[in-house]
């Protein structure tokens, strides 16, 4: 079947952000900043992404793995602060490893960072705006068009109608590497080997529960040493129960559980559902529909089985689904597992990071969770794709080996990829060059000198 129309509504501008999930509004806000006209673009009403419509949190951690130096600022730092200036986020260095924050975890979640979605949706925007950006939301991508190795424009669909975007540089925040794919750059579907994806999540937020008796009861477990242990993590204890009478059908065997700035409001990150391609509309169809069904079910579980919620309530469940993983694009640089454990050296290092390599298990429960060797750094070619010559990419979907990216997936680090590759932008704009032979060294100056960490 062909389809023809006349495209009547043109957009100009130099810089065009694809999604306005964590890493397109780093580089919205970068790009901006640095002098270019930027246009950032996103199919929701809110920018965040997971972090916002999805109610990932916290933001895991932005310190090394000594839990001793920051290594995610600039962009990143401001957000949280002016997040926490609201009321509604709690600076990483106040808050430690194995409390109500972080599911009493310990490995990779020293400083993660408490928020309230709703809080930061609007900060986020605030900071887009005031760098000069501008935001159109409800624009859906539809293609993008090519010639040789560069693109010509994105077609999109507004309420108007169709309408192109036309862009000197543009930036795929995506975290699908939708426009790239669209674009015929190559890219790799989960993990090389076998195509397999870690499972995707769909969270929601309780509330009004008696806390004393809620945190009583792990705090408890914790003085005893028997909790944050391998197979006694936070209410495992009650799910063998559960799971025994016929009241636990999810794979996994425990319940993520992280408090909010508001004690008492909690994240809840336990549903899962396994096998699904989040780049499949059928599948994600499916997904999430199962994902409520497991919200129902643990709604059930808690008020039956822990301690102080009898009277619990469904705050809110995600309108998105958290998806772990999809496309990884072929870059100039493919990171590994091996470079993260190594600390290798890359001279173009555009940020550092240091959060554990997080792979959950393809069939939902368990997984591998490395710590890193104090922190690692990633290269800018990894933001670049091999094959198209204006196009950038940032966010989980740059240049990886699958195992690699489950500890660059994860938001702090989308924000840092995110300010490098809209730098960048605005760089090569100045330069007039394309974005991925933009002067490293210059770019690098830059970050540093607007807040961003690279270590060598």
């Amino acid at each position: 079947m062909k389809y023809i129309k006349e495209i009547e509504r043109v957009i100009e501008t130099k810089v065009l952000v694809i999604g306005g999930g964590t890493a397109g509004f780093g580089a919205a806000v970068a790009a901006a900043r640095n002098g270019a006209n930027t246009l950032l673009i996103e199919k929701g009403q809110m920018l965040g992404g997971m972090a916002t419509a999805g109610l990932v949190g916290p933001f895991m951690t932005c310190f090394d793995d000594e839990g001793e130096n920051q290594v995610v600022k600039g962009i990143f730092e401001e957000l949280c602060r002016k997040a926490e200036e609201r009321g509604g986020a709690i600076h990483p260095s106040k808050v430690d490893n194995m409390s109500s924050y972080c599911s009493y975890l310990s490995t990779g979640h020293k400083h993660v960072t408490p928020y309230m979605s709703e809080t930061l949706e609007v900060v986020m925007e605030e900071m887009v705006l005031e760098a000069g950006a501008k935001i159109l939301y409800n624009v859906h991508l539809c293609d993008v068009l090519t010639e040789g190795e560069m693109i010509t424009g994105v077609l999109v669909s507004m309420k108007e109608g169709l309408a192109l975007i036309r862009a000197e540089i543009y930036i795929d925040c995506t975290g699908d590497a939708d426009a790239a794919f669209y674009a015929g750059a190559r890219c790799v579907s989960g993990d090389e080997s076998d195509g397999t994806m870690q499972p995707v999540s769909l969270f929601f937020e309780i509330g009004n529960m008696d806390r004393e008796k809620f945190v009583g009861a792990l705090e408890e477990k914790k003085a005893k040493g028997e909790l944050g242990i391998p197979f006694n993590n936070c209410w495992s204890w009650y799910v063998k129960e559960a799971r025994k009478n016929g009241d636990w059908t999810l794979v996994r065997d425990e319940v993520g559980n992280y408090e909010q700035p508001i004690a008492g409001r909690w994240k809840i990150n336990t549903t899962r559902m396994t096998h699904i391609d989040a780049t499949n509309t059928e599948e994600l169809t499916k997904a999430v529909m199962e994902g409520r069904r497991q919200v129902q079910e643990l709604m059930d579980f808690f008020r039956k089985y822990v301690p102080g919620c009898e009277n619990l309530q469904l705050l809110q469940v995600a309108s998105v689904l958290g998806v772990r993983e999809t496309r990884h694009i072929l870059g100039r640089y493919k990171l590994t597992a091996e470079d993260i454990l190594e600390r290798k050296h890359f001279e173009d290092a555009v940020c550092t990071f240091a959060y554990a390599i997080d792979v959950h298990d393809t069939e939902g429960n368990g997984g591998v969770l490395k710590s890193v060797n104090s922190y690692y750094t990633i290269p800018f070619r990894c933001l670049v794709p091999e094959d198209i010559n204006n196009l950038l990419v940032a966010g989980r979907c740059i240049s990886g080996t699958s195992e690699a990216a489950g500890s660059y997936r994860v938001m702090p680090c989308c924000i840092a990829t995110g300010q490098a590759a809209g730098t960048a932008a605005a760089l090569a704009l100045q330069e007039g060059r394309n974005p991925g032979d933009v002067n490293c060294g210059a770019l690098r100056e830059t970050l540093l000198e607007q807040g961003a960490v690279i270590w060598d």
